[in-house]
């Protein structure tokens, strides 16, 4: 039996498509104008940003023109603090992560300590109920 699809995903690959959904997101623009400017399927963008499949370096090129960025932008640095930045860059490609972000950072320091609190609360585990 094969494994599941994500085991077989490349690490690089899965970076790069996390740099490209951040980009676009923070950019504004959506899967399908993505798609539209680099003449592919809004799919096959979906693809890359998951790393299920490998950006070509042309590919990668034409995406960075249509988001204005240097294909660099896509890479973090080699050390092993590229890892920090992945992860960011997966945290920050999660739907309304970005927006959620930026409607924090307009928030009074007395409310963003409370909405911590609240989502922190959120994301624990139920322990048993009695």
């Amino acid at each position: 039996m094969p494994p599941p699809p994500d085991d077989r995903r490349d690490p690089v690959d899965v970076s790069v498509g996390a740099r490209i959904r951040l980009t676009r997101k923070m950019r504004g623009g959506s899967q399908q104008a993505l798609a539209e400017a680099v003449g592919v399927t809004f799919q096959q963008v979906q693809k890359y940003e998951r790393g299920t499949n490998r950006v070509s370096a042309s590919m990668l090129a034409r995406i960075a023109a249509a988001l204005d960025v240097p294909v660099a932008e896509f890479f973090g640095p080699v050390e092993a603090v590229s890892q920090i930045s992945d992860d960011l860059a997966a945290m920050l490609g999660e739907p309304g992560a970005l927006k959620l972000l930026s409607s924090y950072c307009r928030l009074p320091r007395g409310h963003k300590a409370a909405l911590v609190s609240f989502i922190d609360a959120l994301s624990k585990p139920e322990g048993p109920r009695s």
